[in-house]
């Protein structure tokens, strides 16, 4: 079984997909990001950063609790009985579509994603298939089976170092492995090899003769053979492009983006090769900003923390000028006027942020997620009865499959309505959203203040009504 080959509009219609979803997780909406997730990796099996997304954001759904949901066991019976028999008929596209219902409620469950990793393996995506193996190795780094497959597959994507360090797990568990210690042997032959840039029977002064007289060397690495034609050919941008999207797969971001960059150069500032670039410029500061909060987190170190603090700037500064050039370009695409417009939202801009919404809004998809950002925009530049009666049309509109946003839209009309002193108002939102989840943030508590001041609006009534009385 092969992959589907791509055409262009697909693989168009998924970045997109893939976008709104990044955006949905780092607004905390991570069911509805998971939805838009699933189908990207169900659509390219093959992308790495769809399947890293898909898991991270259900690890933060999950606190990275390495369990996921605590009744993942009954909710995921039927998904894992599908996996299995998938599994034995070798029908991976299968195998995909039902591990990923039983990874919705735990990201972790070791046979499913060992299972995943297999199905990218029959379809030839080694890099998605380390993806899976390795966080099968987040719940118990010792387990030795998960260590072997894990292993195996980085030797054979030529991480040497990586794949040593699994087999040592495996002599650490279970000393005088003879299989551990052949891998462990042969790795460090072939980390030799790579290092030296030289293949068994041949000299490195031969190699060097190769490479000098400009004849086809022994080996070559993917990378070296593409680095050669854009050489011999400066203006292929396809081979620009190719070999950044090999860097990519690694996670060799600053690599591909130079590459980019020259891509960029040689196509007359193409702005398709543009957007690629700027893309690859966030994934960097993306991966750098992960790296310095989970360093301030470990150290507490103030210098460490305003690291942190200054890649976040800088990559909400790139993030804002790039959807700004996305809209610029494609004024017409309702789904780049909804992303400009969370941007400035996020960037405190509330009056550029309403103009986007008012765009987006005409898109069904985006019609609720619009009109509750445009909600919250005329709340916070204290335009209260426009800001309710946002929230109230977006209540219409959020789909019930939505119900994070359902219930988001519910408290802030509630809350809204609370502080305008309009209680029944008040009342019907936070009472519609107790009966979807009574433990959402503190609605109980603002039912159980609603009470009180009705009673002391009736209490001060019937004051009012005995002066009187006495008076007369």
């Amino acid at each position: 079984m092969a992959l589907e080959e791509l055409t262009p509009g697909k693989r168009k219609r998924l970045q997109q997909s893939f976008e709104q979803a990044n955006n949905l997780m780092r607004q905390e909406n991570y069911d509805y990001a998971n939805e838009l997730f699933t189908q990207c990796v169900m659509g390219d099996p093959s992308n790495v950063p769809y399947a890293q997304s898909f898991l991270a954001n259900l690890k933060l759904k999950y606190n990275n609790n390495k369990k996921g949901s605590n009744l993942a066991f009954i909710q995921t019976a039927g998904a894992r009985g599908m996996v299995k028999k998938a599994l034995m008929q070798k029908d991976w596209n299968a195998v995909i579509k039902h591990g990923l219902e039983v990874l919705k409620y735990n990201p972790w469950h070791v046979n499913t994603l060992k299972a995943m990793a297999a199905a990218c393996e029959g379809l030839g995506c080694l890099q998605t298939q380390l993806v899976y193996l390795k966080t099968a190795l987040e719940p118990n780094p010792k387990d030795i089976e998960v260590n072997r497959l894990c292993a195996k597959a980085l030797d054979e994507a030529g991480q040497y170092d990586q794949a040593i360090t699994c087999w040592h797990r495996v002599e650490q568990i279970k000393p005088g492995d003879e299989e551990a210690a052949r891998a462990i042997a042969s790795l460090t032959v072939k980390k030799t090899i790579q290092k030296g840039g030289w293949e068994k029977g041949q000299d490195i002064a031969s190699q060097k003769f190769a490479r000098d007289s400009g004849s086809e060397p022994g080996e070559l690495t993917p990378e070296q053979r593409l680095e050669r034609e854009i050489r011999r050919n400066p203006k292929d941008v396809s081979k620009y492009v190719e070999l950044s999207e090999l860097y990519l797969r690694d996670e060799a971001f600053e690599k591909a983006e130079e590459v980019l960059a020259r891509a960029y150069e040689v196509s007359n500032k193409n702005p398709d090769i543009r957007e690629k670039w700027e893309d690859v410029q966030l994934r960097r500061l993306r991966q750098q900003m992960t790296k310095a909060l989970e360093k301030a987190e470990a150290t507490g170190s103030e210098e460490d923390r305003a690291r942190y603090e200054e890649l976040r700037r800088q990559f909400n500064e790139k993030d804002l000028e790039f959807c700004r050039n996305r809209v610029a370009r494609y004024p017409n695409n309702l789904l780049f006027r909804y992303d400009l417009g969370e941007r400035y939202k996020l960037n405190g801009m509330y009056n550029e942020a309403i103009a986007e919404y008012q765009h987006s809004k005409n898109d069904p998809r985006r019609k609720g997620l619009s009109l509750l950002s445009l909600g919250q925009c005329f709340q916070k530049i204290k335009q209260y009865r426009l800001s309710a009666a946002h929230f109230e049309e977006a209540i219409r509109e959020i789909p019930d499959r939505d119900p994070a946003n359902k219930k988001k839209a519910l408290y802030l009309a509630g809350r809204l309505a609370m502080a305008m002193h309009d209680l029944d108002t008040a009342e019907r939102h936070l009472t519609a959203l107790a009966g979807m989840d009574f433990n959402y943030r503190d609605v109980s508590a603002l039912l159980d203040k609603i009470a009180e001041m009705r009673q002391n609006v009736a209490s001060e009534g019937e004051a009012a009504s005995g002066t009187g009385s006495s008076e007369g």
